[in-house]
């Protein structure tokens, strides 16, 4: 469905499909058997999720959570999102640079968040347009995505909205929502089968496989090693 559609469109179908998949038998179990073991439990509060920097007309922007492996939870979404909109006010910010602090770029949607949503129609109002996708794909032109380390679920489902992605030799990255009983919920499935197509970005979200920074350059998820 999403396939012909813009990106702001394909993350609300995505978001749609995910919705429903919330509801199912399969998450519920997952769910059930992180709680089961005590969790999720809400994550410590950050002080500086998202750190800002400024050197002309580049906006450096870089993620700030490595204690949890940069991971997309409320604290460090929310500050990327503010981050990115200076970009779209401010048009004399004429390169983005994102990157992360720590050993990994993000470890994709922080588990200890999962289930804590007050509702389905809440969750996907989130998604759709509180989430940083969304805008990575309006400044695609104008933003570089430097990864590192683990590079999961959100960790290359919003990278892969920008023009150009840059990985280091240790880059790792891999779509596991399936073990959950979910599907990519951050834009990966409008974002991955731009870059790849459908069927290598089916066998990613279907398997939960990783990938090498290689590997990642050849099927043209990365545009460099370096």
């Amino acid at each position: 469905m999403a396939e012909p559609l813009g990106p702001v469109a394909a993350i609300d179908v995505e978001s749609l499909g995910y919705s429903t998949l919330q509801g199912g038998a399969e998450y519920g179990s997952w769910l059930d058997e992180r709680r089961a073991l005590g969790r999720p439990l809400p994550p410590p509060p950050a002080t500086e999720p998202v750190l800002l920097a400024r050197e002309g007309e580049v906006l450096r922007i870089t993620l700030n959570r490595p204690e949890r492996r940069n991971a997309y939870g409320t604290a460090l979404r929310d500050a990327f999102v503010e981050a990115l909109r200076i970009a779209v006010l401010d048009d004399s910010v004429e390169h983005v640079v994102i990157d992360g602090a720590g050993s990994s770029f993000c470890a994709g949607g922080d588990l200890d968040e999962f289930g804590h949503m007050p509702d389905a129609t809440t969750a996907h109002l989130i998604r759709t347009r509180g989430g940083a996708g969304r805008l990575v794909a309006e400044l695609a032109d104008r933003v570089e995505v430097r990864l590192h380390g683990h590079c999961v679920g959100a960790g290359i489902e919003i990278p892969a909205f920008a023009r150009r992605v840059v990985a280091g030799p240790d880059t790792r990255i891999r779509l596991p929502e399936v073990s959950m009983g979910l599907i990519p919920g951050a834009g990966g499935t409008a974002s991955v089968p731009r870059r790849i197509g459908r069927w290598r970005a089916l066998y990613l979200f279907v398997t939960g496989a990783e990938l090498d920074a290689g590997q990642a350059l050849r099927w043209g998820l990365v545009d460099e090693i370096a």
